[in-house]
């Protein structure tokens, strides 16, 4: 669990980041959630699109991303959020 002085500072670090990952109108499947996994463990930090072809509610998907890949919130805004899970290596060094 993030607290909010560890929240802000990867909120800045996720700030001039591109999405590193678009979710369509397929949905979560597993692919996706191995993709997310796979980003997660090489850079901690992702950023991730919903586009507007997906028809499921915003929320619940952040919240399925969350819930199977064990990650952590960092920020949610309009159909951008951004995820971060700590790993072994510690490439982001929190304050």
């Amino acid at each position: 669990m993030l607290n909010s002085k560890q929240r802000k500072y990867l909120k800045s670090l996720a700030n001039t980041m591109d999405p590193k990952i678009n979710i369509g109108k397929n949905g979560i499947s597993e692919n996706l959630i191995t993709q997310i996994n796979d980003t997660l463990t090489a850079s901690e930090l992702v950023k991730i699109k919903i586009l507007n072809n997906s028809l499921e509610d915003h929320n619940e998907m952040i919240n399925e991303i969350i819930e199977k890949t064990n990650s952590d919130l960092v920020s949610h805004m309009g159909n951008k959020f951004v995820i971060f899970k700590q790993s072994k290596e510690q490439i982001i060094k929190l304050p």
